[in-house]
């Protein structure tokens, strides 16, 4: 099949799944619902609509083609880095550093993606801003907080735009026999990890007695994390033909970013404990802010991308 009609075929497929989800859930829904209130039931409608936005969005960007998924991924991290700027603590000593990290850092991140300079782009954020950040702050002369404040900053660009990055970057691999079709990689990596996601959170209401981490994310759990992300490398398997990998390949990679997955949303939780918060924000309705959906991409992105580059590029 051409990358056309395998895209078609894809969406396809998804479209069905929402279909046969937006269904279940409207019975649930009038089966439980009205009679009593059901959180759960809310809670996974709420998310299905979210599906609904995401899938769309996603489809947009695809048919504008590699502007459409920088675009997105760039407004994805301007959005996510505002709310993680809005839950820290600030100093007027700050106002540079954030006006350069937000109107300087990120779209030239975005840029050298889209110009594909993976010799500067890789490095650009972690090595030049890390030390360009903390210089511009030790000039504004408030050292009340420093360390704190210079690392949360830094910390917010890596999460929210460096590693975010990496989708779009998938677009500039040389992939031998798959010229055209990295689109299609993008579309593996987020039906992946955000199945992964929500099957350990179906699993999790199904089968989940033991919690994993109760003061991080009292609804995770032991057997929705193996219920969730075995259902999501089986996935991933059957999901080989949009790949440049064979079908054993393709179960591994996807055990792999759905583990990474699963830390990102461990980690993401950690942050907003300590902020005291639930969600990082009210963007997307039933999934809280940009971040709250995007935390496993955060994570598996990167790894995704130079496990690609290094096994499967010229």
């Amino acid at each position: 099949m051409t990358v056309t009609q395998q895209s078609v075929a894809l969406f396809s497929g998804v479209g069905v799944v929402l279909v046969v989800a937006s269904v279940v859930g409207y019975v649930l829904h009038r089966r439980f619902s009205l009679e009593s209130p059901s959180p759960t039931i809310d809670n996974l409608n709420s998310r299905i609509k979210a599906w609904w936005m995401m899938v769309a969005l996603l489809g947009l960007a695809f048919a504008f083609g590699r502007a459409g998924v920088v675009v997105l991924f760039a407004l994805a991290s301007l959005a996510a880095l505002r709310e993680f700027i809005t839950l820290t603590p600030t100093r007027r000593g700050d106002h540079v550093a954030l006006a350069v990290a937000f109107f300087v850092v990120l779209p030239l991140q975005y840029y050298l993606v889209w110009i594909d300079w993976y010799g500067l782009y890789s490095v650009f954020i972690p090595v030049y801003v890390f030390l360009l950040l903390a210089a511009i702050a030790a000039l504004r002369q408030d050292t009340q907080h420093f360390m704190s404040r210079v690392a949360e900053t830094q910390w917010g660009l890596m999460i929210s735009v460096f590693c975010l990055s990496h989708v779009p970057a998938l677009l500039g691999l040389t992939i031998p026999g798959y010229a055209g079709r990295n689109l299609l990689l993008i579309a593996f990596l987020i039906l992946v990890v955000q199945s992964s996601d929500v099957l350990q959170y179906i699993w999790g209401k199904l089968l989940g007695r033991h919690k994993i981490a109760p003061e991080l994310s009292p609804s995770k759990t032991v057997e929705g994390f193996v219920g969730g992300v075995g259902t999501a490398t089986l996935l991933g398997s059957l999901l080989w033909w949009i790949t440049p990998f064979s079908p054993w390949q393709a179960a591994a990679i996807a055990l792999l970013i759905s583990l990474m997955g699963f830390f990102g949303g461990l980690v993401m939780s950690a942050i907003k404990r300590d902020r005291g918060v639930k969600d990082w924000g009210w963007m997307i309705e039933g999934h809280g802010g940009v971040l709250d959906r995007l935390d496993s991409v955060i994570f598996a992105a990167p790894v995704f991308f130079h496990i690609t580059r290094y096994w499967w590029t010229v």
